[in-house]
């Protein structure tokens, strides 16, 4: 079987302790009204439905309006089903009271004929922006990537969210070969994209 069908088709329990760095420990805060925050690891099929919802809460709440504006579209029930999608993986941050704070969803996936971990979405809410969080998730998402053997990790972002395009540069990623560029209409006028896809390899 395929390295990615294979990784794919293993038990939750296995792929945690195949894949991924230790992450299920406390994340102490200097807030101790606010944490420790702690990251548990789900899949689509574990998540609960509680923590289900709060994770599309995160989404609608940051990025509907980007969705709504750009050549995606905003569809909370493409997006539901998107997030039930059966290789889709989830890290989850909790607060003290087990409430959701922040999440990112990856898949090991092809793009382009290539082996890659692909970032589907990274939410965190007002509590907890600019703390190192994101940083955090992303590190175990790459690290998860790397243990699986994948060339590189892929994401797609807004091009209008000036914000999260520095955060990923600054992590090392830079535009893809396969992301979109501008097309000239018949008219003459230049159609922007309104989204760009980031990599970054993986590979020592």
């Amino acid at each position: 079987m395929p390295r990615i069908e294979d990784a794919n088709s293993l038990s939750l329990a296995v792929y945690r302790a195949k894949f991924l760095p230790p992450c299920s420990g406390i994340i102490p805060h200097n807030d101790a009204a606010q944490g420790p925050y702690s990251i548990s690891f789900e899949s689509s099929s574990s998540i609960t439905a509680a923590n289900f919802e709060s994770c599309f809460d995160l989404i609608a709440n940051s990025s509907a309006n980007a969705y709504a504006g750009s050549s995606i579209g905003w569809s909370p029930a493409k997006k539901r089903k998107e997030m039930k999608l059966p290789d889709l993986r989830y890290l989850l941050l909790t607060d003290l009271n087990m409430r959701i704070q922040g999440f990112l969803s990856f898949m090991l996936t092809y793009e382009d004929g290539h082996e890659v971990i692909y970032c589907y979405e990274l939410h965190l809410s007002e509590a907890v922006r600019r703390q190192g969080f994101g940083k955090h998730l992303m590190g175990l998402m790459e690290a998860t990537g790397k243990n699986a053997g994948v060339e590189k990790s892929m994401l797609t972002v807004f091009v209008e969210n000036g914000t999260a395009l520095k955060f990923y540069q600054r992590l090392g990623y830079s535009k893809d070969d396969y992301s979109p560029e501008p097309r000239k209409m018949r008219n003459g006028t230049i159609k922007w994209p309104t989204y760009a896809i980031l990599s970054k390899s993986l590979l020592e």
